[in-house]
């Protein structure tokens, strides 16, 4: 189990390696907006935990559990955005905000349950593949766009 303020670097490289194709720390260090040796403080405690692999000035891969935590982080994240947007009704950068600071502290029992509410209330599907966020269950089902949105 890794710290959050680890997530959240996680997810910012997985994001970079999607949109750009690579992870240089200068990216991470400008996007999260804090110091160079903030992040390679960060690249070596995620290396340690076996999330990723990077050797000093080389490339930074993530690892395969590396990436699925990460696709977890974006997962917990779209749940929680829906609910506050499309059930309480907030306004889309209220819920955004407010998505970020709630996954920082939801636990995985919880967000498992929200995720279920959140589908049967806005009917995205029946779920009966028994969604866990830890598993990767219903990612390809109809539902999934419909959280992107």
């Amino acid at each position: 189990m890794i710290s959050k303020s680890l997530e959240e670097y996680l997810k910012t490289m997985y994001v970079l390696k999607k949109k750009n194709g690579n992870i240089r720390v200068t990216d991470i260090a400008n996007i999260m907006n804090c110091t160079k040796p903030s992040v390679n403080k960060a690249i070596y405690n995620l290396k340690d935990n076996g999330l990723l692999n990077y050797e000093s000035y080389g490339t930074i891969e993530l690892t395969e559990s590396g990436e699925n935590l990460a696709k977890k982080i974006l997962e917990t994240y779209d749940i929680v955005y829906v609910f506050l947007k499309e059930v309480l009704n907030l306004d889309k950068e209220t819920a955004e905000k407010e998505a970020e600071s709630i996954k920082l502290a939801i636990t995985d029992e919880t967000i498992n349950k929200l995720a279920k509410y959140v589908h049967k209330v806005l009917d995205f599907n029946s779920l009966e593949c028994e969604y866990d966020v830890n598993k990767e269950k219903c990612r390809t089902c109809a539902r999934r766009t419909q959280l992107k949105k």
